[in-house]
């Protein structure tokens, strides 16, 4: 599920900024523009459209994560300007590792760092990267750089750590030229 990005005066924060989240993690989903009025809708998995965030405070709709709260995310104000979208995929298995990537749109040549998480360990060792299936990188420092990243490096990855695999998220590559959405 992914929606395109619409150039608009609101903007979403997610924090921490990850597309991957355990259960009963604490996150925060911050409306950002000039507005006064906001809501937080949600699309989930199962096709339903939720208007309302159950803790919403000012601008911030904060979740305790449960397996539910995997969806499409975006903010839209009271005179319904509305911000791009972002995924949000809980973890079910409190034993298995989540990728850490970012949950906006990388820009061309830009750099990113990719990750693999436990509940209990947040740095591993000796962690296998997949992007789009394919093995890309073993590395034993847990951690995956693009230094330059291009459109080639847009697509669907993964970590794998002791046998068990994250969920996939995909990362999205704009040009420079997109930089203001």
């Amino acid at each position: 599920m992914l929606f395109p990005d619409v150039h608009s005066a609101a903007s979403l924060t997610v924090s921490p900024d990850r597309v991957q989240h355990f259960t009963s993690d604490s996150v925060s989903l911050t409306c950002e523009g000039n507005f006064t009025e906001w809501r937080v809708r949600k699309f989930s998995e199962d096709g339903r459209l939720y208007s309302d965030c159950r803790r919403m405070t000012g601008s911030t709709c904060n979740i305790n994560t449960s397996k539910s709260d995997t969806a499409v995310y975006w903010c839209e104000s009271g005179s319904g300007e509305f911000s791009s979208a972002v995924n949000i995929t809980v973890q079910n298995d409190g034993n298995g590792p989540i990728l850490v990537s970012p949950v906006h749109p990388v820009t061309e040549g830009a750099s990113v760092s990719l990750s693999c998480s436990l509940r209990t360990q947040k740095i591993l060792s000796n962690v296998f990267f997949y992007h789009n299936d394919k093995l890309i990188q073993n590395d034993p420092r847990g951690e995956l750089k693009i230094s330059a990243v291009s459109e080639s490096d847009e697509g669907f990855y993964k970590c794998q750590y002791s046998g068990r695999e994250s969920a996939q998220s995909w990362m999205s590559v704009k040009g420079e030229q997109d930089q203001n959405i």
